[in-house]
């Protein structure tokens, strides 16, 4: 799907190289920020390195990337990475620029991309990983009732130090209760 509509104020349109200046010019404007808990912002130091981010999953049938627009203003991405369709499950990743977080932004997002995902696609289990300390991204799985799995240490690479993930997970017989 191309483009999904989340409410009136906020809509997920597929990712496509046209995006590349208004993706990179807000990594780079918020560069400060989203380096914090995202390790891809140091090496995103030019156009080039978003486009080829862009071309590497368009086309791709195991990530499925949208922009998130609120009030048709840039705000971040979001999508599924990983998605294994023969087991029918996947992850959902997440970044929104500082000036637009604690609007509830992502939590509708994801929301809207968790019934996608169980209704449209007919997966059966969704997973969100988060960096232990990251409260705030590790509060929109809990409020979806994720449950936590555990922690898988030293999951990610991230500024020359590893990070410990939270797992969280969702199966659809526990979205449809």
């Amino acid at each position: 799907m191309e483009h999904i509509r989340v409410n009136d104020k906020i809509r997920l349109e597929k990712i496509n190289l046209s995006m590349a200046q208004v993706i990179f010019d807000t990594i780079d404007s918020d560069r400060s920020h989203l380096k914090e808990w995202l390790p891809f912002i140091d090496q995103t130091k030019q156009i080039s390195d978003t486009e080829a981010f862009i071309s590497s999953v368009s086309g791709s049938n195991k990530d499925n990337i949208y922009t998130i627009w609120y009030k048709e203003e840039f705000a971040g991405l979001m999508g599924f990475k990983d998605t294994d369709w023969v087991n029918r499950k996947t992850e959902i990743g997440y970044w929104l620029r500082s000036k637009l977080q604690g609007k509830g932004i992502a939590t509708l997002c994801v929301q809207k991309l968790i019934s996608f995902a169980f209704k449209n696609q007919k997966l059966n289990r969704i997973q969100i990983k988060v960096a232990q300390k990251n409260n705030r991204s590790a509060s929109i799985p809990q409020k979806l009732g994720f449950q936590l799995e555990g922690v898988e240490r030293a999951g990610e690479l991230h500024q020359n130090r590893y990070l410990d993930l939270e797992v969280y997970s969702l199966l659809k017989s526990d979205w449809l209760k």
